[in-house]
């Protein structure tokens, strides 16, 4: 990674891992995606995962894929960093698809999951690694979530990964525990993010660079003011941002990510609630389920939405 990417990235505190929207005939929406870009550069978003989970990257087809990073990358037009997710349960497919993308102008990053499945050993994991950032030409980003892949990568194999030439970072959800372990034990320019939204706060007091982020797409202005406040010293303030935070952030996956988020934007008109099977969107009262977790009314949904949902007063005034 060059130096001026470095500094991109270290700039790049809250990325968002966008969602794909799709029409009503379950096509890309590039017009809403843009839309959504901007708004969400403008609130806060330093930098974006493309195709990853939350952008349904496994229901994408490789042209669809390749088409949107393409056009995603010119969206953002250098104003943030991106990263395209490339990654998969096999090798040889994952390498491949790796250096395509590595084509494209814009990307500057890839983001490679641990191989879900067919459940690698941890030396399985170093191969997989090393295979794919000894062919590519981008950054490669490690994807832990054990949640989804069935098997963790552990904080000592990460150790090991982080001193392999092109393998730049991580996204670990997982533990806020190990999360510290991975920053202990990896070099100081190792970019660790949390993907856990609830784990924002302590991710950058403990030196990880921060989070990536389903929650940014509905509470960027309230996450930016909470590491801004960080960044001053107000350390209450920004305390008290993240308690209000935490509950919102935890009700955005209390049904199959992203159909809560995509549930929240579509009443602030910037999406449809539509995804791609095998997900589906949320019933009538699950969206009154999440309304509620969410501290609105419980028809919140059934009519427009403000962009801005709100915030705690500050205690310290």
């Amino acid at each position: 990674m060059n130096t001026q990417l470095k500094v991109r990235f270290k700039a790049a505190d809250i990325i968002t891992a966008i969602i794909t929207p799709f029409t009503t005939e379950g096509k890309i929406d590039y017009a809403a995606l843009e839309k959504l870009t901007n708004r969400l550069l403008a609130t806060g978003t330093r930098g974006f995962v493309i195709g990853g989970t939350t952008g349904e990257g496994p229901t994408l087809t490789h042209d669809e894929k390749m088409t949107l990073y393409q056009r995603f990358a010119q969206m953002v037009g250098g104003r943030g960093v991106v990263i395209a997710g490339t990654g998969s349960n096999n090798t040889a497919q994952t390498v491949a698809f790796t250096r395509e993308v590595a084509a494209i102008p814009g990307i500057d990053a890839a983001l490679v999951v641990v191989p879900y499945y067919n459940k690698p050993s941890q030396a399985g994991m170093v191969a997989h690694f090393t295979a794919v950032a000894q062919v590519s030409e981008l950054p490669i980003m490690i994807y832990n979530i054990p949640g989804r892949t069935g098997v963790e990568m552990e904080p000592a194999t990460v150790a090991r990964l982080a001193n392999v030439a092109g393998i730049v970072g991580i996204k670990q959800c997982s533990s806020l525990e190990k999360l510290e372990q991975i920053v202990d034990q990896t070099p100081s320019d190792f970019l660790v993010y949390s993907g856990e939204d609830v784990q924002a706060l302590s991710a950058r007091t403990i030196g990880a660079n921060g989070i990536i982020s389903v929650a940014a797409h509905v509470y960027g202005e309230q996450m930016r003011a909470m590491y801004d406040e960080l960044m001053a010293g107000n350390i209450s303030r920004a305390g008290q941002l993240q308690r209000w935070l935490t509950p919102r952030m935890e009700a955005l996956f209390m049904f199959p990510s992203p159909t809560p988020v995509k549930t929240v934007l579509a009443a602030q008109n910037s999406t449809t609630t539509n995804v791609r099977l095998p997900l589906v969107p949320l019933k009538a009262a699950e969206q009154a389920q999440l309304a509620e977790a969410l501290g609105l009314s419980e028809d919140a949904f059934t009519h427009p939405l403000p962009l801005n949902l709100g915030g705690p007063h500050n205690e310290n005034n």
